[in-house]
């Protein structure tokens, strides 16, 4: 069934002489980016983790030196404790040359594309695919949050 794309909001509608190919590039675009954005969320979450398995390491060093264990203790604390994950850096500082490199990159080169193609329009291809599935009439099938 198809269903008429011009119950589209206007920051989804299709530009004119937009073709397929380029909705379909653009809608491959936007993915990609939500891929990278995930990935960063993931970086974070190491950071985290990371982070606190080194304060955790603290109290490792503690418990050992009170168990009598001062060579082994010695031994995380000089080896483990505040050790950089990569070469002279710690994930704070990944995370900064991810935001500030790639990721930026990325982003920058995703708006330009939308700006360049589609004027600055997102999500036009996934807007087309909602208005092709869904039941104009039907409860929760509405075009716009308006109705």
């Amino acid at each position: 069934m198809q269903h008429n794309v011009s119950s589209l909001d206007a920051p989804h509608a299709r530009p004119n002489g937009l073709g397929n190919l380029t909705i379909e590039a653009l809608g491959e675009l936007s993915t990609a980016l939500e891929t990278i954005h995930r990935v960063r969320g993931h970086l974070y979450s190491a950071h985290q983790l990371v982070g606190g398995a080194d304060l955790t390491l603290d109290r490792v060093v503690e418990l050992l030196r009170q168990a009598g264990h001062d060579e082994v203790a010695d031994r995380v604390e000089r080896e483990l404790l505040g050790r950089n994950v990569l070469p002279g850096r710690w994930t704070f500082q990944i995370m900064e040359e991810f935001d500030d490199g790639y990721y930026a990159a990325f982003q920058e080169v995703e708006r330009y594309t939308r700006e360049t193609l589609a004027g600055g329009r997102r999500h036009i291809y996934e807007a087309e695919m909602k208005e092709r599935r869904r039941t104009p009439g039907m409860p929760g099938h509405e075009a716009t949050p308006e109705g």
